[in-house]
């Protein structure tokens, strides 16, 4: 693991940015750290994205009976009205149960590293087994899960036009691979993409301020690249610890996947667009204040203790990585059949 930082900008390099002429000379310093997202599409490792796997993927992620209880889906975690993730502390999941951690958002997701916390599902295709199978979440069985889509004639020729060279294509490695098709298309272009590709008026003043405090202050150690994050492993409280209600003793991160001491609360670092539309912040969503989090991560990670003009700077520029949603149209879903599997387990609470 690398670990680095740099020192935290004076006053006077705050205040140069007031001087004409410094707009393709702070965007030629942030292309360095950062990469506009494409416009089309990218491309995944081993699964091919075609319409077909999409639209199939799309269902998938809508429905609910791919749970155990027949109410909790993808969306229902990672919620597409409301940034990509839930807006709660941790995820309620099956007979409403809390989670562990925040659940992350969806959007733009295909450009991480790996994905979770802890980094343990290298792409969102191995991301999308996880929930499915965990206790907490959606509790089914990829037995379960196939025995479902098969009682469904429409999802059988969804998933025949999809993997179409496949004899017997309603697998559990399919189904992951069409959500992780569809999820990659969940991309949010946002003013700080425009401005990157040379639009000077997509960030106002005090934006591009929060962005050079941003890059001087040393955040972009963690949070850099395409998805302003999401690349890399980083032990929380690099500097100071923060209290336990940010950093509880008993999540150590990384370590679960590991096992290796160093990686004792060290966590994959959150991608940070969207950050404004995703509260509440950090593993454990304690934090419901963008600017709180702004603090603490100053505090935690630089050591640097930033004045309120430079909080409510980078502020301002973590509001400019809010991107503009792909229309989203809810899927009709197939219809249950009498072959189809049953709710199953406790779906109230007690």
């Amino acid at each position: 693991m690398r670990y680095s930082r740099t020192l935290p900008m004076t006053a006077a390099t705050v205040l140069i940015l007031a001087q004409p002429g410094l707009a393709d000379p702070l965007r030629d310093e942030a292309l360095t750290w950062f990469k506009p997202l494409p416009s089309t599409t990218p491309a995944v490792t081993d699964n091919p994205i075609t319409p077909e796997k999409i639209d199939l993927g799309k269902a998938l992620f809508f429905d609910p009976r791919m749970s155990a209880s027949g109410v909790f889906s993808c969306n229902s975690c990672h919620n597409l009205a409301t940034g990509g993730d839930d807006n709660l502390e941790t995820s309620i999941g099956h007979g409403w149960q809390k989670g562990p951690r925040n659940a992350p958002t969806v959007l733009n997701s295909v450009f991480n590293e790996a994905q979770f916390w802890d980094g343990r599902a290298p792409d969102l295709a191995a991301q999308a087994k996880g929930p499915v199978q965990a206790g907490v979440e959606m509790a089914n069985t990829p037995e379960n899960v196939i025995a479902t889509l098969n009682s469904m004639p429409q999802y059988v020729d969804w998933f025949r036009a999809s993997f179409p060279d496949e004899a017997d294509p309603v697998t559990f490695d399919n189904f992951a691979k069409a959500i992780e098709a569809y999820e990659a298309t969940l991309i949010t272009p946002a003013p700080f993409d425009a401005w990157l590709n040379g639009d000077d008026a997509a960030l106002d003043d005090q934006q591009k301020q929060g962005l050079q405090v941003f890059m001087e202050a040393g955040c972009v150690s963690c949070h850099a690249g395409i998805n302003v994050g999401g690349q890399g492993y980083y032990p929380f409280g690099l500097i100071e610890k923060p209290g336990a209600d940010v950093l509880p003793p008993g999540d150590k991160g990384r370590f679960a996947v590991t096992e290796t001491a160093d990686d004792e609360y060290v966590f994959r670092a959150a991608p940070l667009r969207n950050i404004a539309v995703t509260a509440p912040y950090f593993h454990t969503g304690n934090v419901w204040d963008l600017r709180t989090a702004v603090e603490i991560m100053a505090t935690s990670q630089l050591g640097a203790d930033l004045g309120d003009e430079d909080v409510t700077a980078v502020t301002a520029f973590l509001e400019s990585l809010t991107g503009t949603m792909p229309e989203v149209v809810y899927p009709v879903l197939p219809p249950e059949t009498a072959a189809t599997p049953r709710p199953t387990g406790e779906v109230v609470p007690n």
